[in-house]
């Protein structure tokens, strides 16, 4: 099976299995805050074309307008029931869209906003002769990055020049290891770490 018959297959089964989350989902944030369900963000994709990642809404409207791109944990522009979503990942359920639409693949390097991208153009003209993915060894390292980007005292700096270039180090990794057994582990090892985020 190739990559993207597996991705297809997998985002296919998986919305339709996580259908009933979407709709509970959709109503708590709804009774929770004013704006809409989905957070859409510009995103770069495979060979640098721009597409728009879904995820549930987990700030307050206009939150792009309040504050910096990344976010630190106990941020006040997050609401109650984005906390929940945030801890939980299941914000990031939604990206299940941009893979059934191919412009993300289950597994792959996080996708980043143009502004980041064109600070490390040479190392992002590799990553992105491939798909992003929702999940990678980055997001299972680094499942804790707004508790991580909490303690510094310049929380974007600190992700522009410290955490940034780790995650493009392990991105470039990913590309010479990429396999679908590989995936799958990657896939496993980051539900665990859902589940089980203190081992």
């Amino acid at each position: 099976m190739t990559k993207r018959l597996f991705d297809l297959f997998s985002s296919s089964v998986g919305l339709i299995l996580l259908s009933p989350i979407f709709l509970c989902v959709s109503v708590l944030i709804c009774l929770d805050s004013k704006g809409p369900i989905f957070f859409r963000q510009k995103r770069m994709g495979k060979k640098k074309i721009p597409f728009n990642i879904y995820k549930f809404r987990t700030m307050v409207d206009g939150a792009a307008l309040l504050g910096p791109l990344i976010t630190t944990d106990g941020n006040k522009r997050v609401t109650r029931v984005g906390k929940i979503l945030r801890k939980t990942k299941i914000d990031e359920i939604p990206q299940l869209i941009n893979v059934l639409k191919g412009e993300m693949s289950l597994v792959g390097p996080r996708p980043e906003v143009e502004k980041y991208v064109l600070l490390y153009k040479e190392d992002y003209q590799e990553i992105l002769t491939v798909r992003p993915g929702v999940t990678d060894i980055a997001s299972i390292l680094f499942r804790d990055e707004e508790t991580i980007l909490q303690h510094q005292d310049h929380p974007e700096e600190y992700y522009q020049y410290v955490l940034l270039p780790k995650k493009i180090q392990l991105a470039k990794e990913y590309i010479t290891k990429s396999s679908i057994l590989y995936d799958l582990k990657l896939i496993l090892l980051t539900f665990f770490r859902i589940f089980f985020p203190r081992i």
